[in-house]
């Protein structure tokens, strides 16, 4: 019996052990990651207040972000279809939104699972956003008040929300921000700002890289990049006027950093970027 359990305890230990090999060492500066979530296709360009023949795609990708730090995980995003919905590796369609492929895989590919995440953040609660954010309830969830409010008192109703994705996040441990900006790290490399209208607490996720240089991941703070030369907001904004006003708020930060502002649903700006297990850094 004895020897039995020293057999046990051997195989805890190289269980452990094996465990804790099998993720990444840390890296010496922030990196980005970013995840092929999918497409949106056959949106009506009347929603973004545009005629088809002003813009350049019409259509969308779908992506989220896992930022690792030398101090930890930060998921930002979750993507727009459930892993649950994928069956024997097909794709999926939901209405306009489609993806050939699950999110948790290719995390894992990166070398990370939900568990090795420490903190969650959503750009907004819009559905496409929010797909795998259940996944992510055992992180340290970082929403602003007026977000969470929405999302949860009471249950809000809408086509492009779906309660049922995020509904885990409710009892999450929380970092309630109040229209305040958070350095996630401590080190002012990773800090969430806020840019509320197209939602109530909507936010973006600025990102110094050591070689790239300073990166704003700007959920939809803007859907098409002609957004951004017309003054042009969605028919559907929480509040229009607040939009301008953080558009106008993180344009010149951008400005001032001489960053580069990411659009999380512009083909043309992810056509360039490498996709996880490649990384930005």
């Amino acid at each position: 019996m004895k020897r039995l359990a020293a057999i046990a305890v051997l195989a805890a230990l190289w269980s452990l052990g094996a465990a804790a090999q099998s993720r990444p060492a840390p890296p010496a500066t922030p990196r980005i990651y970013i995840f092929d979530d999918g497409a949106i296709k056959g949106l009506d360009p009347k929603l973004f207040n545009f005629k088809r023949e002003e813009l350049k795609e019409v259509d969308f990708i779908d992506v989220s972000y896992l930022i690792v730090h030398p101090r930890g995980t930060l998921m930002f995003d979750s993507g727009e279809i459930p892993d649950a919905a994928f069956k024997d590796g097909q794709p999926v369609t939901q209405g306009v939104m489609s993806a050939s492929k699950p999110l948790l895989p290719q995390l894992a590919a990166a070398g990370y699972k939900p568990a090795d995440i420490n903190y969650f953040a959503l750009s907004h609660y819009h559905a496409d956003h929010t797909g795998n954010a259940n996944e992510f309830a055992g992180a340290t969830w970082i929403v602003q008040k007026a977000e969470r409010d929405f999302m949860f008192s009471p249950p809000p109703q809408g086509t492009i929300i779906a309660v049922d994705t995020f509904v885990k996040l409710k009892d999450a441990k929380t970092k309630v921000l109040n229209n305040e900006r958070f350095d996630v790290f401590g080190d002012g490399t990773v800090v969430l700002m806020p840019a509320p209208g197209h939602t109530p607490g909507h936010q973006v996720l600025a990102v110094k890289l050591a070689h790239r240089g300073l990166v704003v991941l700007a959920g939809d703070l803007y859907h098409y990049p002609e957004e951004r030369t017309t003054g042009r907001t969605p028919t559907f904004e929480f509040d229009a006027e607040q939009s301008k006003a953080s558009r106008a708020k993180i344009e010149q930060f951008v400005k001032d950093n001489h960053g580069e502002l990411w659009i999380e649903h512009d083909i043309a700006t992810h056509a360039k970027l490498p996709r996880s297990p490649q990384y930005v850094d």
